[in-house]
């Protein structure tokens, strides 16, 4: 593949060129002569078509690979690496996370020139929603129902889990903020170690717009969102990062895949950013039928199948849903202004992300979405 044929999914349910180069073959024979168990590198079979690193499926002797590739800044080794002990945790108690090779110096991360790399036994099952764009509604509701089951089974997974939070804010999906009695000044005294975000919101009367984001939904939540139980939690649990045994809607799913987004939250925040993901067009909007409340309530009923939810969870997940999005939002921000350095892309993730997407919850669609869910109480 040349780098002029690779396109990526953009912010416009679009195809665009990409930030970062697609893997070389030259590269991955380089990278992969440090895995003695791999073996020799052989042929690109596929590359992702998802936008914030690079990424292929490599045959070797036979069998696949998952290469990924994330710029320095992006992701060091160690940030890398707490991702990867999460994941052996949920692995070793029995979910269906593939494994991350070591080196031979026993790391699972490696870092080379400007890049960080890591490599993963190739997923099992039917990848059948790796083309899909990550806020593309699922339309099938046995798989809603199983998806929400099989995040569930994470959380119990993942109960007990000690490690501290992310030592990055970097394309991760915290709740520090929505969960702070004072947003707008725990942002204030992020800003000092995050100066991409801070250099943006330095052109923008942001408190104001802070307020007016988060104003008609925080105060009636954030006192019992910092009272939720902290639980490491996926953070992206979208469709496409699942793997099926088959197409029918009574598939089982074979793989959960990228825990890039995953932080320590809680698990209500896990369940309405699957929702958030699943059962809302948001790049639909201006249709007028952007929701799909039949997915939100499959979620849900097949996470209840797995993990009790009371009403008082109910109704906190509904009014939830209107906040779940705003750390990573603005982690986006951060992303585009000072590491792609695209002022277009993050304004679209200021205006349209992190503030449109709040403001919906408002509309009679969001409303009715919201009501959808609290009827269930």
């Amino acid at each position: 593949m040349n780098d002029t044929d690779h396109r990526v999914h953009g912010l416009a349910a679009d195809d665009v060129p990409p930030d970062w180069p697609p893997i070389a073959p030259a590269e991955v024979t380089a990278l992969l002569a440090r895995y003695p168990s791999i073996g020799s590198a052989g042929v690109i079979r596929w590359c992702s078509p998802r936008p914030l690193s690079a990424a292929a499926l490599v045959d070797v002797a036979g069998r696949m690979v998952f290469v990924k590739r994330h710029h320095r800044s992006v992701r060091t080794p160690a940030t890398l690496a707490e991702e990867h002990a999460y994941m052996a945790r949920l692995r070793a108690a029995g979910l269906p996370v593939p494994a991350v090779f070591a080196d031979a110096a026993g790391n699972s991360a490696v870092a080379r020139g400007e890049w960080t790399y890591e490599v993963h036994t190739a997923a099992e099952g039917l990848d059948l929603y790796r083309e899909t764009t990550s806020w593309s509604p699922l339309l099938d509701l046995g798989h809603a129902r199983t998806a929400g089951a099989m995040l569930a089974r994470l959380h119990v997974a993942a109960e007990g889990y000690p490690a501290e939070q992310r030592h990055t804010h970097l394309l991760v999906a915290r709740s520090e903020l929505i969960a702070s009695a004072h947003p707008l000044d725990t942002l204030a005294a992020q800003l000092p170690v995050r100066p991409g975000l801070a250099a943006y919101l330095a052109q923008r009367d942001w408190r104001t717009e802070f307020e007016q984001t988060l104003g008609p939904f925080h105060a009636q939540v954030q006192p019992r969102l910092a009272a939720q139980p902290a639980l490491w939690t996926h953070g992206d649990w979208h469709v496409s990062n699942l793997c099926w045994s088959d197409a029918g809607s009574q598939a089982s799913i074979t793989a959960v895949l990228d825990f890039g987004l995953a932080a320590r939250t809680f698990a209500l925040f896990d369940l309405a950013t699957a929702i958030e993901r699943n059962a809302i067009a948001w790049l639909a909007l201006d249709r007028g039928d952007a929701a799909y409340p039949d997915t939100a309530l499959a979620l849900i009923a097949g996470y209840r199948e797995q993990r009790p939810l009371s009403a008082a969870d109910i109704h906190l997940l509904a009014d939830l849903l209107p906040l779940v999005h705003v750390d990573f939002a603005l982690s986006e921000v951060e992303y585009f202004s000072a590491i792609t350095r695209s002022p277009a892309n993050a304004d679209v993730a200021y205006h349209t992300f992190f503030r449109r997407h709040a403001a919906w919850f408002a509309t009679p669609p969001g409303r009715a979405l919201l009501d959808a869910i609290r009827a269930l109480a």
